[in-house]
């Protein structure tokens, strides 16, 4: 329903009611404090956390190691969002959005960055010839599909995700704006996916895009928000393809990179110290999945 206490004023001005992100939202870019990055040994330096964003890249680097690419070796290095760790100089150097992930890549003579989780996946499949067509209406498809998932995340999680959970308090209209698109997107992939595999032909880094964020929500995101959203209902091919990729041992180790289990990754070795051995078995699903 409307908060008929509210309204807007001439000028906006931020606000003190912020809801879980107050601490680090604010209307400016820009360094807040200045921290170098730590650095590793590897050609690429990986700074992110195990969100649907930061799994998407973790996921393609243990997916390249996985299919033969030792040269695809990297260094995970965890950014607490909520002590606002990416507004340090180093990071914000690396991405002046100040958003999770963000890459350095030291395999060539010059050091560059990469920002934004499709560009990395993108730069990542060019530079390995993996999980990307060259050419042709195939990389088209790809690509097609990869900016349909970054077009449609934040309806999803800045959208949905944060007035269902997060908000301070709850409204009717936004909540109901954004489950509705949230199900729009589950009906575009699920339509797709009655007729294709995978998003596009084969699996392709469209499918590392899309998986983190409608996996999370079919798994029981947003206080088993699949729930309300009729999901394993109404989704059936959506379920199929998240079912085949939490299989895939790629995608199990990339989801626990950056995660409370595993804050920092440098070498494979990292994952037999990991405690919760359950992790690497694909996703139990419930009941009524």
């Amino acid at each position: 329903m409307a908060d008929p206490t509210y309204t807007p004023p001439a000028v906006w001005q931020p606000s003190e009611n912020g809801g879980k992100f107050s601490g680090v939202n604010r209307p400016t870019a820009g360094a807040r404090h200045e921290a170098e990055l730590p650095q590793g040994e590897h050609p690429f330096q990986l700074y992110s956390l195990g969100t649907p964003n930061g799994q998407k890249v973790t996921i393609m680097f243990e997916e390249l190691l996985e299919a033969g690419h030792p040269l695809a070796q990297y260094d995970a290095w965890m950014i607490k969002i909520f002590d606002g760790e990416q507004f340090g100089s180093g990071f914000t150097a690396l991405n002046p959005n100040g958003k999770i992930p963000a890459l350095l890549d030291r395999s060539g003579a010059t050091p560059f960055r990469v920002f934004e989780s499709g560009a990395i996946l993108q730069h990542l499949a060019d530079k390995f010839d993996f999980l990307l067509p060259r050419t042709g209406a195939a990389r088209a498809e790809v690509l097609s599909w990869l900016n349909w998932q970054m077009g449609s995340a934040p309806f999803i999680g800045g959208g949905f995700g944060h007035f269902y959970e997060y908000a301070p308090e709850k409204y009717e209209y936004p909540i109901n704006r954004y489950a509705m698109e949230t199900k729009r997107i589950f009906d575009v992939a699920n339509n797709r996916l009655a007729e294709s595999e995978y998003l596009a032909g084969e699996l392709n880094i469209a499918d590392v895009a899309a998986y983190p964020w409608l996996g999370a929500l079919w798994h029981g995101a947003y206080s088993n928000a699949y729930r309300f959203l009729s999901l394993h209902e109404e989704y059936e091919h959506v379920g199929r393809w998240v079912k085949a990729l939490d299989a895939r041992p790629g995608f199990i180790r990339g989801r626990i990179v950056n995660s409370k289990a595993m804050p920092e990754r440098h070498s494979a070795a990292d994952f037999d110290a990991v405690e919760d051995r359950s992790l690497f078995e694909p996703v139990r699903h419930r009941a009524d999945s």
